[in-house]
């Protein structure tokens, strides 16, 4: 729910007292201690990764409809009276007339009324590897209007392919990937921590009208993160599903529950995350491009509608993959081989057969990055990143009025965890520790707040200065 502290910083010192675990004290008075001061640590110190993340995501679900505007020329053309689109390998040899650098690796026809075909060449001169080039071409008349660099399955252009990788890695690469995953870790606990400290509050306390100083801070932060906590929790939970360790938790579970994502035999190319930090088009061979027309229309008998991708075959052994692209609801993921010397098709392989978790996977990475509901999918998305971005800001105001704004606040005392019963400290620990072997970005800062804040607890003891213990 929150960045930031939710209920550290009273206005009379009633709260400070109330955090006071006394001996005796039982279920929820025993661990509301240790979740306020395990969401003031957290709040602290991992509000900056989360502000980072939240404002990058920001610039992110804004950017589907910025590359629209920006790249209209290429995306766009005049329908005008003749609708008639010429064959696909016509388009495909205007394209390799104006570009035959590289190799065709994948075509994506016009999927729609006055929209360009894409023809994706891998190996092309000062392109990446994971990336290919997009060469834009009228389907009515062979125009090329165009080449831009493409990335990923949902065929991001530059600006989106930028800001894609400064949400993800802050264009450092595979060590940058650990900030967002640090920030995917923790925001579900902060979130859920926010949650559990705000209902658990008397009504009369979250109140905004009429409220002034810290505590009307503390009631927009609180109001806010009551509305966001359950997308903010998904955001957490679908970001960690592709993330460097804890998403590699995720595959080995999948993979040994046989619910890992089915692709066809002849298919060497992208996989589920493609679209959000995946790599592009795997760099197949081109093929004869005459036989473009019958593959697709092969495809189309299977009832594969637009938006489609069709890959060449990667060898003389391998067959022509034509899978359906469209990531907004309701999904089409289907995908067919066909033989590239017959015209005929070889797999099949429906949607609506993968596996729960496979499809669950497919629509939670659409929806966190925009595509599923489209423009609103976008739009809530902005909306959950402004909210976290508010109650960071308001978070650390709350701390700074705690200190009664001349200086930070202290945080809560320390001992907390002494007083929380055996029989319920015992299984949460065991719980703790299982989540922070699969989430190691949360158990490894988790156990490093842990262990600092005994050391200062302890140095805190010997010059006779602890609070309680």
């Amino acid at each position: 729910m929150s960045a930031e502290p939710t209920l550290l910083a009273p206005d009379d010192g009633q709260e400070t007292q109330e955090a006071q675990p006394s001996a005796g004290r039982s279920g929820w008075a025993s661990l509301r201690p240790l979740v306020l001061r395990l969401h003031f640590y957290a709040g602290v110190l991992i509000a900056p990764f989360l502000l980072v993340a939240a404002t990058t995501g920001l610039l992110y679900a804004c950017s589907y409809q910025a590359e629209k505007i920006v790249y209209s020329h290429e995306l766009r053309v005049p329908v005008g009276e003749n609708k008639t689109e010429l064959p696909l390998s016509k388009q495909v040899a205007a394209a390799r007339k104006a570009h035959p650098e590289g190799t065709v690796s994948a075509v994506r026809p016009s999927p729609e009324e006055g929209a360009t075909t894409r023809v994706l060449l891998s190996g092309a001169p000062g392109v990446d590897a994971d990336r290919t080039l997009a060469v834009f071409v009228n389907p009515y008349n062979g125009e090329v209007r165009g080449a831009l660099e493409q990335y990923g399955s949902t065929g991001a252009l530059p600006l989106r392919t930028w800001i894609d990788e400064l949400h993800r890695d802050l264009h450092l690469g595979e060590s940058g990937r650990l900030y967002s995953e640090l920030a995917a870790s923790w925001l579900w606990v902060i979130a859920g921590g926010g949650l559990v400290l705000w209902f658990a509050r008397r009504r009369s306390q979250r109140k905004l009208r009429g409220t002034t100083g810290r505590r009307r801070t503390l009631s927009l932060h609180g109001s806010v993160g009551v509305w966001a906590a359950v997308g903010l929790i998904f955001l957490s939970a679908t970001g960690l599903t592709w993330s460097t360790y804890a998403g590699q938790s995720v595959g080995d579970l999948r993979e040994a529950i046989g619910q890992t994502t089915p692709a066809l035999t002849a298919s060497a190319g992208g996989g589920e995350h493609a679209g959000h930090g995946g790599s592009g088009s795997s760099g197949a061979t081109g093929g004869d491009a005459a036989g473009l027309d019958a593959v697709l229309e092969a495809a189309r008998a299977e009832g594969l509608s637009n938006p489609v991708e069709v890959v060449p075959p990667a060898d003389a052994s391998s067959a022509y993959v034509v899978r359906q692209i469209q990531r907004s609801w309701p999904e089409k993921q289907d995908s067919v081989a066909v033989d590239p010397a017959t015209g005929e098709v070889t797999e099949v392989l429906r949607f609506a057969d993968y596996p729960v978790l496979a499809k669950l996977t497919r629509w939670g990475i659409d929806a966190h990055t925009g595509t599923l509901f489209g423009l609103v999918n976008q739009i809530a998305l902005a909306v959950l990143a402004l909210g976290l971005i508010l109650m960071i800001v308001w978070g650390y105001r709350m701390w700074w009025q705690r200190g009664r704004g001349s200086s930070f606040g202290r945080p809560l005392p320390r001992g907390a965890w002494q007083h929380v019963p055996a029989h319920v400290l015992v299984p949460l620990m065991a719980a703790i520790a299982a989540l922070g072997y699969f989430v190691p970005l949360l158990g490894i800062p988790l156990a490093a707040f842990l262990a600092v804040d005994i050391v200062l607890g302890e140095i805190a003891y010997r010059r006779g200065r602890r609070t309680y213990a």
